[in-house]
């Protein structure tokens, strides 16, 4: 699947007698920020109390252009790699993990470092660590480039994992019989294409171990499971999340594999009017970095073309995940 975004989108302005008509607003619950995301933005923001400003932050803390230009109007300054950061400056390593190499590195220097690798990301990080002590080789089902990918493969020694990003790649694996296999996931990824390639890799290796309990994390599948909820309601769907959010991205493709059109956009600005010509039903959700403020101004911007009915459409319990704080910050 492939969402639609905006520009690509024909700009034409909205028929002028549809202006004021009804628009029924499906609102998927849950939607927006997750736990990880409520942590690694606070312990941006602590840092910058404790330390002072600047506070610098090897790579988005999280996707989402607003909140990243939120953080630098505080202090924070972003940058991708840890040459691009002073001697003596603290500096708050991502949501998304880093390799081994990257804190190794910040203590040579003598960096103070926080980290804000979300837990749930952090643990595959330590199954990654108890596979390889196992002896067996993991398979990492993930999308090549992606920050959580590269610092998951970047646990463990050079040789001892294998990326697999489709089922064509599972075919596509030479390993003898006598290696032991394990496979592991990123926390962000399309919950009905992993269970397929999961299928296929203990299709093709019957012995292969598998985690205890599902690598992609709640926030992930539940979001995806709301969009699911309303998706066949729906003439539209809106996605309010970056285009290089993995979470934000899968949860177009659910829409459209349920048959449903997707845009995915970053801001209310970037909806194009015409997108709601024929338009009666419209979802919008946003993925987990994506805070409540771009929601309402997608709906406040709606309500000036359109009359618009609200109704929230709730799939699973409020979630109430909290994560700790890293030690410097926690008193």
């Amino acid at each position: 699947m492939n969402a639609t975004f905006p520009d690509q989108a024909r700009k034409a302005p909205v028929d002028a007698a549809d202006a004021k008509a009804p628009l029924k607003l499906l609102i998927a619950a849950p939607r927006g920020f997750c736990a990880g995301v409520d942590r690694a933005i606070e312990i941006v923001e602590r840092a910058i109390t404790r330390y002072g400003a600047p506070v610098y932050v090897r790579h988005e803390i999280v996707h989402n252009r607003f909140v990243v230009d939120g953080l630098k109007a505080k202090g924070a300054i972003f940058v991708e790699e840890l040459d691009e950061v002073p001697d003596g400056a603290p500096v708050v390593f991502s949501a998304h993990g880093v390799p081994k190499v990257i804190p190794a590195e910040a203590n040579s220097r003598g960096l103070d470092w926080l980290d804000a690798t979300c837990p749930l990301v952090s643990k595959v990080h330590r199954q990654a660590e108890r596979q390889v002590e196992a002896g067996r080789h993991i398979l990492f089902i993930g999308h090549h480039g992606h920050p959580e990918v590269i610092g998951t493969m970047g646990q463990v020694p050079d040789g001892a994992i294998t990326l697999v990003e489709t089922v064509e790649d599972v075919a596509r694996l030479e390993f003898p019989d006598e290696l032991p296999l394990s496979f592991l996931t990123q926390t962000t990824l399309s919950v009905d294409d992993t269970a397929e390639i999961v299928t296929a890799l203990r299709a093709r290796f019957p012995r292969i171990v598998g985690p205890r309990a599902e690598d992609i994390c709640y926030a992930t599948s539940n979001r995806q499971a709301a969009v699911k909820a309303i998706a066949d309601a729906c003439d539209l769907i809106l996605v309010i999340g970056a285009p290089n959010s993995s979470n934000s991205l899968r949860l177009a493709e659910v829409a459209e594999r349920q048959g449903t059109r997707a845009f995915l956009i970053q801001r209310a600005s970037e909806i194009d009017p015409a997108w709601l010509d024929g338009v009666t039903t419209l979802g919008l959700t946003a993925g987990a970095s994506a805070p409540e403020i771009l929601v309402r101004e997608v709906v406040d911007l709606l309500s000036t073309w359109r009359t618009v009915t609200e109704e929230t459409v709730k799939v699973r319990d409020e979630e109430n995940m909290v994560f700790k704080l890293p030690r410097q910050l926690a008193s």
